[in-house]
């Protein structure tokens, strides 16, 4: 005899109730291990999107995107020389504030040199960067479409292409310029600063600098043997794309990732409380009903198989409904939000431990109630 499904369909708005708060509740804790898996994917977006097998920066530098790096342009032609160094580019980054349609937009601007390494791999619409000045490559996210005007420093930039999912760790859109124009954002001053500093008697300084120049070696080639040759020069350090992966993840956001991670298991702690609170207080809600049951001489196994069914039961469809709200809405969160199957096989497999666990609470009153209970007033 199996009572758990009448039972449910004889307090049915209950249970539906009950379940959407908690799909709620799960729904939270999924989002939370998509945030966390997405930042890890925003960390390495720009690294991989740049595709460079190896990052040649300042010395005793682990740049660019973790620390500050400022090296010559022409470092780029000395690491072109290398034996099984395919291609090299300079790159500069620059982190900019600007204000669009009364809202601001922050980006991270790219300084590529088009035809050389450095710039998006792949476009979603548009054409690459053809001309020397004035044009500009921009993340989807950004909101930009094509032929829109952006107006960088004092120079106005037309998009020509767009590309989806560059953005930087901080969740950050991405564009790209050309070299040239990032070093004039980048270096160069504003009117009333230049006159003040050819006053003082200053010197322009040198504006061909980069923040890094990137390569793509061979295939037959060792990338570590490039970068070991590298380092032994002592003006330059020298990253290859797993020490920059490294890095990006274990340093620019651990203490992110510990925070979101600490966060996550506070919330699974704390959903695990309110479904045993939920289940026990289901079960001491019908212990007139399982008192009937025993009283009329229902063995112990079908009282204990409706408590843990309908626990399952509340458990997995909760978990269903959260997930599914996950999936539908997860475009709408301002950060990246990445589901993996092997989190959300590891987050169900919770949910179901978790509901055996709280239904023992429920099975311990209801094996407990006395049968004379039915027939009090």
């Amino acid at each position: 005899m199996n009572l758990a499904l009448p039972d449910i369909y004889y307090k049915l708005g209950r249970f539906i109730l009950t379940c959407i708060g908690l799909s709620l509740l799960l729904g939270v804790v999924i989002v939370m291990a998509g945030i966390f898996r997405g930042q890890t994917a925003d960390a390495l977006a720009l690294s991989q999107a740049i595709g460079a097998d190896l990052w040649v920066v300042e010395s005793g530098s682990k740049g660019p995107f973790a620390e500050a790096s400022r090296i010559p342009g022409d470092t780029r032609e000395i690491v072109r020389r290398i034996y099984g160094v395919e291609a090299a580019g300079s790159i500069t980054l620059q982190t900019v504030q600007i204000g669009r349609a009364g809202k601001q937009l922050r980006l991270q601007v790219i300084g590529y040199e088009p035809g050389r390494p450095g710039g998006p791999k792949t476009l979603i619409a548009g054409r690459d960067i053809i001309r020397s000045h004035y044009e500009l490559i921009a993340d989807r996210q950004t909101g930009l479409s094509l032929g829109a005007k952006l107006l960088l420093g004092r120079r106005e930039f037309t998009v020509v292409g767009l590309t989806s999912g560059n953005v930087t760790a901080s969740g950050d859109s991405v564009v790209y310029v050309t070299l040239r124009d990032a070093q004039f954002l980048q270096f160069q001053l504003a009117p009333p600063a230049t006159r003040r500093e050819v006053a003082r008697g200053v010197e322009r300084t040198n504006t061909d600098l980069v923040n890094a120049v990137i390569a793509r070696v061979s295939p037959q080639i060792p990338v570590d043997v490039i970068a070991d040759d590298i380092r032994r020069w002592k003006h330059l350090s020298a990253l290859t794309a797993a020490d920059q992966e490294t890095i990006l993840t274990t340093a620019v956001i651990e203490r992110a990732s510990r925070q979101l991670g600490l966060f996550m298991s506070v919330l699974t702690l704390v959903s695990a409380v309110i479904i045993a609170l939920i289940i026990y207080t289901l079960t001491m809600d019908k212990l007139r009903e399982i008192a009937t049951l025993k009283l009329v001489g229902a063995p112990d196994r079908t009282i204990i198989g409706l408590i843990v069914q309908q626990a399952l039961l509340l458990g997995v469809t909760g978990f269903l409904g959260g997930t599914t709200l996950v999936f539908l809405g997860r475009d709408l969160f301002p950060k990246r939000i990445v589901l993996m199957v092997q989190d959300i096989g590891a987050l169900f497999a919770i949910v179901i431990v978790v509901c055996l666990l709280a239904s023992t609470l429920g099975v311990r009153a209801a094996v407990r109630v006395d049968p004379a209970r039915a027939l009090g007033g």
